[in-house]
Formats: structure tokens, sequence, C-alpha cells
């Protein structure tokens, strides 16, 4: 599925920190919003990691799952791309 996470983190380190987390998972398609392709398990394993490192009384993360009719759906305005699923191999 596709899952957008977006985040508004006050502090510097733990911005930081978070956003490395979040490369594990999708690709950066704004300064606090990252596009992911997940399955439910990696979903979860996103889910425990960023817990980890907010400060729930300054932190604020959203995360919105998309389903498969809902992905193609994506509108681009402007520089970037729609993140595509890399686990796709045609051969």
């Amino acid at each position: 599925m596709l899952v957008i996470v977006a985040y508004d983190v006050p502090s510097d380190r733990r911005r930081t920190r978070l956003a490395h987390a979040l490369k594990d998972f999708g690709e950066r398609v704004q300064s606090s919003v990252f596009e992911c392709r997940l399955e439910v398990e990696d979903l979860d394993r996103l889910r425990a990691r960023v817990r980890k490192l907010l400060k729930t009384e300054e932190d604020r993360l959203r995360i919105y799952c998309l389903c498969a009719s809902c992905s193609p759906q994506v509108e681009l305005f402007g520089a970037g791309k729609v993140v595509e699923d890399t686990d796709v191999l045609v051969i």
C-alpha cells in the first residue's frame, strides 16, 4: 500500500533522526513528507520506530494509508516524481 507520512517536529535533532529513520521505509517528497510503499508488517515496524523517536507532547506525525485504487490518483504539480513500487521487476 502507499503510505504518506507527514510530520512537524520542532527539535532539529529529533527531526533529523526521524527523517533518517523514514528514509529506511520510503522517499522524501517534501521537507517533512515521505511516500512509502509498504506491506502491513513494514508499516508496523515504521510505527514502532517513529514512536521511539517522538516526544508526543511536542511533536506531530500523521500516517495516511492509501488503498490500491487511490494510489494512481496521486497528482503531482511542479518538480518531483511520484514514488513507484520498487519491488516490480519486468523481464
